[in-house]
């Protein structure tokens, strides 16, 4: 949404920031793990090894590389990496498509916006 209405005039370098500061947090620049800790699956040295997803949870699950995990729950900013966790750890198609979709925006534009990322690992 953010992108949309950047594109659409409404404060644009703002929403830019801000939406490439959402991804930046996404693919690692947190403190989850240590830091550096990418919610994207095979993103990253770290990053979830047991999502909660059907493909992934079989004997000799398929690694789901690209999928995007829920991440941290709103109580307390808590992540767990475990298939059992379905609240933080499930791969959905609701937050995949956004997600994927911000990215597609952002590369879309001529230069990715200045933010105040401060991730080492990048």
């Amino acid at each position: 949404i953010a992108m949309a209405a950047a594109k659409a005039g409404i404060n644009s370098g703002r929403y830019q920031s801000w939406a490439a500061e959402q991804i930046n947090y996404l693919l690692g620049d947190n403190h989850e793990n240590g830091g550096c800790y990418s919610f994207q699956i095979g993103y990253g040295s770290k990053f979830p090894q047991h999502p909660h997803h059907r493909a992934a949870s079989s004997t000799g699950g398929h690694e789901l590389t690209g999928g995007l995990v829920g991440g941290p729950d709103n109580a307390g900013g808590h992540y767990e990496d475990s298939q059992g966790n379905y609240v933080t750890n499930e791969v959905a198609i609701d937050y995949n498509s956004g997600f994927h979709g911000a990215l597609a925006g952002i590369n879309a534009l001529s230069s990715v916006p200045s933010t105040n990322n401060k991730c080492p690992c990048h």
